[in-house]
This record gives C-alpha cells, structure tokens and sequence, in this order.
C-alpha cells in the first residue's frame, strides 16, 4: 500500500515474521527533501510503525517550504553527528557551564564565588551589568557582576581576588537618569521611591562614589557604557582581558575606555 504527500512517498510493507509494518521512503519528483532529512524521517517512520502507531510529519511540509523559499535543501543532520560542524563537543558544554555560573552569580550573588570568575563586573545599578555578563557567559566567560550601591558596603572578596579579572562600567549621569526612569516606572514604582533612585542628584553622587573606588583601584580598567552596544562593551574587555591574561603591557591606573 503507498501512502504518498508533496514530499515523500512512503511504502509500506508487511513483516510475514511478526506482521508489523515497515516503512520506507523514496522522494517524490517534487520534493524538496534531500537523501539525508529521508534518512532521519524513514528512521522516526520506522520506529513508530514496529508499534502501529499513527504518525503525522507536521516538520516536512514547513521544512520543506523553508527550503523552497531560501532555494537550498536541508542537510537532515543531526546536532550531534559527525558531519556538523557545531556538535555537542567541549566548547558547547563549556558555554552551558559559563552561562550557568554567570546566571547564579548575578547582582553581587554568592561573592563567595567571585574567584572561580574569569571576569568579575562592577558598577551602579543600570549600567548594564547583566545583560553583558549573558553575553559573555555565552561565549564560554564564566562572569560575576557586583553591583556598587551608595552607603552599603562592598564584599570583601571583590577586593581580594586577583584584580585583573575585575572591570568597572560607568556611564554618562544623564543617560541613567533616563534609563532608571524607565525602569522605575516599568516596575510600579511610587514618586517617593522613585525620588532617590532617579533624581539627578542622587545619579551624580553615586557615580560620584564608584568613581572614587575605582580610583582605589587603580588596576580595574573603567568603561564608558554611554552609548556603547553590548557588543563594543564585552570586545573591548575581551580585548583587555586576553592583553592580560598573555601578559601584554599595559599602564597600571584606571584608563576611561
């Protein structure tokens, strides 16, 4: 009995041994589909059929417009085979690793922790901390962000750890006025609690005070957010970070990148 769709054409036939049904493909004149997705779809076709249970290809008609409307074919290669480039090797769990680290260790969790870090982030609040750490971790970086707030002390462990690792963010006081104000009212916040989060006055005095740990500081290299894509923030401590760790030249103070 032939079973056929814009595809592939699917023949079944019967086990005389233990009466279960055995499907094969073979492509249509129209299809779309390539020998090695028949591969993947004739193994998932077979399996169900030792079972007699009902099967639907939902993925074949849109992966098979898909490739239509792109004009290639799909490769029907799995992740992990040997022929894909990007399998599941040591790089990839080495990312998951990093990323879930990174995701444990956010605003200034765990300090215990910061020294299993490879790039530990400081800065005010709102100056991007996290979504710069995620973009990093995605890279394989296991990163730690501590957030630096006005009259609460800092841990301790941040000043212990090897210094090099650490990089400090700050921004125009402008821009995060703007950007806490937004956050602020996306959260609910009241006029009086907002009062001291968003104030200009408040923003400068914060800034003004991670400015002066960082200059107690004077190995953490200080980077100018204002403006900048996450993108050109994470090149720039990669860049730096690598100086670093092949023991590149670098001046001892905290240079405003």
């Amino acid at each position: 009995m032939d079973y056929s769709d814009s595809a592939f054409q699917v023949v079944v036939d019967r086990n005389s041994s233990n009466g279960s049904d055995l499907g094969t493909l073979s492509p249509s004149s129209d299809s779309g589909i390539d020998g090695e997705h028949l591969k993947v779809v004739t193994a998932g076709d077979k399996a169900v059929g030792f079972g007699g249970v009902t099967s639907l290809d939902i993925l074949g008609p849109i992966t098979e417009a898909v490739a239509s409307h792109l004009g290639v074919s799909p490769s029907g290669i799995p992740r992990w085979a040997p022929g894909r480039n990007s399998s599941l090797g040591e790089e990839y769990f080495q990312r998951i690793e990093a990323i879930e680290f990174t995701i444990k260790q956010d605003d200034g969790a765990l300090p215990q922790n910061l020294h299993k870090a490879d790039i530990v982030l400081a800065g005010v609040s709102r100056t991007g901390k996290t979504p710069l750490s995620i973009y990093l971790a995605q890279k394989g970086y296991k990163v730690a962000n501590v957030p630096l707030v006005m009259n609460v002390e800092s841990p301790r462990s941040l000043f212990e750890i090897d210094q090099e690792k650490v990089f400090a963010l700050t921004i125009n006081p402008v821009v995060l006025q703007t950007i806490r104000r937004a956050r602020a009212k996306s959260l609910g916040f009241t006029d009086d609690i907002r009062s001291n989060y968003c104030e200009m006055d408040y923003v400068k005095v914060e800034l003004e005070c991670s400015s002066k740990i960082f200059q107690q500081n004077p190995v953490w290299p200080v980077i100018d957010v204002t403006g900048k894509a996450i993108e050109e923030t994470a090149a720039i401590i990669l860049r730096l970070y690598h100086d670093r760790k092949n023991k590149c030249s670098m001046p001892r103070i905290s240079k405003l990148y």
